[in-house]
């Protein structure tokens, strides 16, 4: 097999603002991996809070290459993603993209989509919310008013405006939308018991990583008195983290590009259903590329927020992803992506 990429830049309709950080424009690598004439695809979406870059994925990927060119096929997709993780360590958006690639290969030599070689029925996956950054209260408006074919917003917090932000958005949404919270771990313990009750008060469905992912004694405090249920992200890499979660949170995201690719979400899944947590999964800015490995997933979840094509002002892929906030997979084989 050969192991080629390039780069890519993608830019937000909006900049995207969260409590740490502003993106207006993201570098993504687009991965290949070919064997006998057919290609697979995939998508590393770095993120530095995680300490990746484009730079780091390439150089990820340059270590992987021996492993590719040594497999004959991509069949044994185990032993290979053992091979691949023992060659470069964690760096789990470069991994995610090359786990993708393979997957993508192995459905089109088998002539079928994943979720059909998963044995999963895409009608169960859930609806997507759609995310709202933080911004001024008039732009804020606007994007609401944008989102207006989302039942579901996820809403960014975690800054001193928060109530500001949650009230705007309430007077702007849609009667009966469901309203759900980001803080970005930008909270203290004893702030998010306040803020929480706040944000119950404006009918909120839970809350998304409330503190930092090392606060592990602030989390055991919250859990229990938290008015709403926790769910956290940052906190929750991969499957071996799960089990240190209980007792801490009631449910975990799930993002590709921090766990490595759909074989370890996969296990992810399964590892918080044995523990009795509820599963979400995520994503960053991406393309279509990017989002179409957990799209064939999202059957699987309780909750999904895989808007992130959504967000970008121009998509160079198309294939799985939203259709309104409904995921659509299609019967193609492999992702079933194709160049937009």
């Amino acid at each position: 097999m050969k192991l080629t990429w390039e780069t890519f830049t993608i830019r937000a309709k909006h900049p995207f603002k969260i409590s740490r950080s502003v993106q207006e424009s993201v570098e993504r690598v687009w991965v290949r991996v070919e064997a006998d004439g057919q290609e697979g695809w995939g998508e590393a979406d770095p993120s530095p809070y995680y300490g990746e870059t484009s730079g780091t994925v390439v150089a990820a990927l340059e270590r992987m290459t021996p492993v590719i060119d040594a497999a004959p096929a991509p069949e044994g997709l185990e032993m290979l993603e053992r091979a691949l993780a023992g060659a470069i360590g964690h760096n789990g958006s470069a991994r995610a993209a090359v786990s993708a690639a393979l997957h993508d290969l192995v459905g089109k030599r088998a002539g079928q989509p994943l979720w059909k070689l998963w044995g999963l029925e895409p009608s169960e996956a859930p609806l997507s919310s759609f995310t709202i950054g933080l911004d001024e209260p008039e732009v804020l408006k606007t994007k609401v008013a944008e989102a207006a074919g989302y039942p579901i917003l996820k809403v960014k917090l975690g800054t001193d405006r928060d109530e500001e932000v949650i009230s705007t958005i309430c007077d702007a949404a849609a009667p009966g939308t469901v309203l759900r919270v980001d803080a970005n771990a930008g909270w203290t313990a004893r702030d998010a018991i306040e803020r929480i009750a706040m944000l119950a008060d404006y009918g909120v469905e839970f809350v998304e990583q409330p503190l930092p992912p090392a606060d592990r004694e602030g989390y055991r405090f919250l859990h229990g008195r938290s008015a709403l249920p926790i769910i956290v992200d940052e906190s929750c890499i991969t499957s071996s983290d799960i089990p240190g979660l209980v007792g801490m949170a009631d449910g975990i995201n799930i993002k590709l590009s921090k766990c490595g690719g759909p074989r370890e979400a996969m296990r992810m899944i399964h590892t918080a259903r044995a523990f009795g947590l509820r599963v979400m999964m995520g994503c960053m800015l991406e393309s279509s590329l990017g989002i179409a490995p957990a799209a064939h997933l999202a059957s699987l979840l309780d909750y999904a927020d895989l808007d992130g094509a959504e967000l970008i002002a121009s998509d160079p892929f198309a294939g799985p992803g939203l259709r309104g906030a409904e995921i659509h997979v299609g019967d193609e084989p492999g992702l079933g992506v194709r160049r937009a």
